[in-house]
C-alpha cells in the first residue's frame, strides 16, 4: 500500500470502520423486518430504506474518518474522491440485505400464518367433532328415558336393570369425551352394552349377530361411531315390523382398513316416512370427513329387502 501511496495503517482504520457501520446498516434492516414487514408497498421500501441507509452511512464515514486524519489533506482529498463508489457500494450491500431480510421475513410470516391457519381448523375440527359426539348422548337418552317410563309401571325390575345398564352407558361415554381413537374391542364391549339397552326396549323382537375376527380387536377407529349407525339400523329395522328383527354386524381388516358392515331388513315403502328425520348417518359421515378428509368411507347399499351400512376406518396410526 505505500507502493500506490497510503498509509496501511489509515487504510486499516478506513476498512474497520465503513464496514463497522456497514453491518450496523444490515443489522439495523434486518432487525426492522422483524418487527414492520411492507406489504404492498416493499420494492419502494427496499429502495428508500437502502438509499436513505446508504446516505447515513456515507456520512457517518466520511465524518469519522475526517475527524481522525483531517491532517493529511492528501487522504481527505481521497476519501472526497471515493465517495461515489462508497455510496454506490453500500447502496448494493444494503440493497442485497433488505432483499434478503424481507425475503427471509415474508418466509417466516407466511410459516406462522400457515401456522395459525392449521391451528384454528384443527380447533374448529375438533370442536365440530365435539359437537358431534356431544348431539348422540340426548339423541339416545330421551329414546331410553321414555322407555323406562314405560316399564316402570308394568315390569319394575326390567326398568331398575335398564336404568343400571344406561347409568353404565353413559359413565362409559363420560369417558370416551377426551379420546381421539378407541379401540375396536372397547367400542365393541361399548356397543355391546347399548344393544343390551335396546333389547330391554324391544324384548325378544330384538336379535343381533356380532361376527369378527379376533385379530382386529385391536384396531383403532373413532368412538362412538359404531353405535348411530346401530341405532339407524335399529330405527328403521324396527319401528314399523312387529316380528322378530335380526341385525347383523360383521368386522374385518381389508387393505389395510377396518371395515365393519351392519346390516338390518328394509321395507323400503314403511320406511319412506322416516326418510329425513335420522341424524347417525350424517353425522358418521360428516366425522369421517373430518378425519379423513374422505368421502368415500361411508357406503350405503339397499338390496333384497337389507339396508346395508359399510364403515372403512384406514389404520393411519
Amino acid at each position: 500500500m505505500k507502493d500506490l501511496g497510503y498509509d496501511p495503517l489509515k487504510s486499516f482504520t478506513d476498512s474497520l470502520i465503513s464496514n463497522l457501520l456497514l453491518a450496523g446498516c444490515c443489522w439495523f434492516i434486518n432487525n426492522s423486518m422483524r418487527y414492520y414487514l411492507p406489504g404492498v408497498e416493499k420494492y419502494w421500501y427496499v429502495l428508500t430504506i437502502s438509499i436513505g441507509l446508504s446516505s447515513v452511512w456515507l456520512l457517518f464515514t466520511r465524518g469519522s474518518l475526517w475527524v481522525l486524519f483531517r491532517s493529511d489533506i492528501t487522504y481527505a482529498k481521497s476519501l472526497a474522491y471515493t465517495s461515489n463508489v462508497r455510496f454506490g457500494i453500500a447502496f448494493l450491500m444494503n440493497g442485497c440485505m433488505a432483499v434478503l431480510s424481507l425475503l427471509w421475513h415474508t418466509q417466516l410470516e407466511q410459516k406462522k400464518a400457515d401456522q395459525r391457519k392449521a391451528e384454528a381448523e384443527k380447533l374448529a375440527r375438533e370442536a365440530e367433532l365435539f359437537k358431534l359426539r356431544q348431539q348422540l348422548q340426548p339423541h339416545f337418552l330421551f329414546n331410553s328415558l321414555n322407555s323406562i317410563s314405560a316399564l316402570t309401571g308394568t315390569q319394575p325390575e326390567k326398568a331398575r336393570h335398564m336404568i343400571q345398564q344406561l347409568s353404565d352407558f353413559l359413565r362409559g361415554t363420560l369417558k370416551k369425551e377426551e379420546q381421539q381413537w378407541s379401540s375396536f374391542e372397547e367400542e365393541l364391549q361399548y356397543l355391546q352394552l347399548y344393544l343390551e339397552i335396546e333389547k330391554v326396549r324391544f324384548g325378544h323382537r330384538l336379535q343381533t349377530n356380532i361376527q369378527y375376527d379376533k385379530e382386529i380387536l385391536h384396531l383403532k377407529l373413532p368412538p362412538m361411531i359404531l353405535q348411530p349407525i346401530t341405532e339407524n339400523a335399529i330405527k328403521f329395522g324396527l319401528y314399523d315390523t312387529l316380528g322378530e328383527v335380526l341385525i347383523s354386524i360383521t368386522a374385518h381388516h381389508v387393505n389395510g382398513s377396518l371395515e365393519v358392515v351392519i346390516q338390518n331388513p328394509y321395507d323400503e315403502d314403511s320406511a319412506l316416512p322416516l326418510q329425513g328425520t335420522g341424524y347417525g348417518l350424517t353425522s358418521v359421515q360428516r366425522r369421517l370427513f373430518l378425519l379423513f378428509a374422505r368421502q368415500d368411507l361411508l357406503l350405503i347399499n339397499k338390496e333384497n329387502a337389507l339396508f346395508t351400512t359399510t364403515i372403512i376406518i384406514p389404520q393411519l396410526l
